[in-house]
């Protein structure tokens, strides 16, 4: 059965395979040194975080849609390194994977009080809604696509701008990636009980 382009890491290494060694437990000198074998265990061990955590917690019937969301959603942006995109000015020769890229976008959005970061795509300017097909991005500005769902207790338009102003300083500061664009999205409202009690940050008044 041929294997999907998408699940072959930029190294050669098929994705399941570096799985695979690392549940047998046999040294794999490759993985050990390679950084995109390195990521994807990573996101392996986070997944596995996750799914613990759901077995401790035991969700309500309401949270398990949720749940379902951070799982999908470290399959989709985190086991997959995407495409090469562009740092720095034109003139430079310097690159960043998405799933790497987008790790720092995801943590900037949610160091906003009870935000939490769903799909993120980072992508030339014009490019459509729909993901393109792995490869390398022209040099220029990105447009940066993220959705997050946020407390109840926030202002909408608020959080929006506040994440895209998040995004935008970490991506500067952290990659030193050209942004043309941040589109933020609010794919659902959460209830903040789980949050910082002591922080009234973005609240209703």
């Amino acid at each position: 059965m041929a294997m999907n382009d998408d699940e072959l890491l930029p190294c050669g290494r098929e994705l399941s395979h570096v799985w695979e060694q690392r549940e047998t437990g046999v040294p794999d000198p490759h993985a050990d040194g390679c950084p995109h074998c390195t990521q994807a265990l990573n996101a392996l061990l986070r997944l596995e975080g996750i799914v613990t955590e759901a077995r401790d917690t035991a969700p309500r019937e309401q949270d398990t849609s949720a749940l379902a969301g951070r799982v999908m959603d470290v399959v989709r942006l985190e086991l997959r390194p995407g495409r090469t995109l562009p740092l720095g000015d034109e003139d430079e020769d310097a690159w960043i994977v998405e799933a790497a890229a987008a790790r720092t976008v995801r943590a900037a959005a949610e160091s906003l009080p009870g935000v939490r970061a769903g799909s993120c795509r980072i992508g030339p300017l014009d490019e459509p809604a729909s993901p393109a097909p792995a490869g390398r991005l022209a040099r220029g500005p990105v447009r940066i696509r993220i959705e997050v769902q946020v407390p109840l207790t926030w202002h909408l338009p608020e959080v929006a701008d506040r994440v895209r102003g998040r995004v935008l300083e970490a991506v500067d500061d952290e990659l030193g990636m050209r942004i043309a664009v941040v589109d933020v999205t609010i794919s659902d409202l959460i209830d903040d009980d789980d949050g910082d009690d002591d922080s009234t940050e973005g609240r209703q008044r």
